[in-house]
């Protein structure tokens, strides 16, 4: 039985969407703790719940149960289902959202086919409220997988372009941009070690070049550009003081590349 339930949408804080959410939850497992991610996904933005998601989940106690609901086809064929990775759980539609961390772990995955652990008579446009809430909180309450629905094989997933390394050096991507404009690309810290070891190189992106990584923002003058490895484990563009996204002109899915100099 789980006493921590996760909360992660694209609803905002505006609404009533969040607070009838954990008023559903708290009915069926009152002393369960709620705990919000994020509710500030970008509106329908499969990938950025993934990214943040994969960031932030592992990180939780084992029997967590995670309610992610970024959701643009709500009331279509897409299912609703729950998955299991490292003892943890995981609810929601099956658009893509689960996508990077099943990508990098293993589970098992069920379709959430029993009507008797949702509200009656769900709506067309809220699962949030009427099947993922209530199946969390069951969950919670120590319900079975098997009592929710029938095991599934596969999910729908998305994949970023990987970035690619060759002599000439590496080439990435932007893929997420954080609330302070930070520019978090897909070049991991290890294929940057293997690739340049101890050469020169030159970092490109936006209207920018950087010729060194630093150990964090703060290690550059303010309103200054720095490269850096992040908490996420990849290359990071920042302003100390600033917002990169701003000041260098880029958004999500910009190129970045690192080119060796010989």
């Amino acid at each position: 039985m789980s006493s921590i339930i996760t909360l992660t949408t694209d609803f905002g804080l505006q609404d009533h969407y969040v607070s009838v959410m954990k008023a559903v939850i708290l009915g069926i497992s009152p002393d369960v703790r709620l705990v919000d991610v994020s509710h500030q996904i970008p509106p329908q933005d499969i990938m950025a719940g993934a990214w943040v998601l994969r960031n932030a989940s592992m990180h939780f106690p084992a029997g967590t149960v995670h309610l992610v609901v970024v959701d643009p086809g709500v009331g279509t064929r897409r299912d609703p289902v729950v998955m299991r990775i490292n003892n943890q759980l995981f609810v929601g539609p099956d658009n893509g959202i689960f996508s990077l961390i099943a990508d990098e772990f293993e589970y098992e995955a069920w379709r959430l086919t029993n009507p008797k652990f949702w509200i009656e008579n769900p709506s067309h446009t809220f699962h949030g409220r009427d099947i993922f809430s209530p199946v969390a909180a069951h969950l919670a309450n120590g319900v079975s997988l098997s009592e929710l629905g029938e095991p599934a094989k596969d999910l729908v997933t998305y994949r970023w372009a990987v970035p690619i390394s060759d002599r000439d050096g590496i080439q990435g991507w932007i893929v997420h941009i954080d609330r302070f404009g930070n520019l978090i690309s897909n070049i991991p810290a290890s294929m940057i070690e293997k690739a340049v070891g101890d050469s020169r190189f030159r970092i490109y992106v936006g209207n920018t070049i950087l010729d060194e990584i630093v150990d964090t923002f703060g290690d550059v003058p303010d309103g200054e550009p720095a490269a850096y490895i992040g908490s996420s484990g990849t290359l990071e563009i920042a302003i100390n003081k600033g917002n990169a996204k701003e000041m260098l002109g880029v958004q999500k899915g910009a190129q970045i590349s690192i080119f060796l100099q010989k």
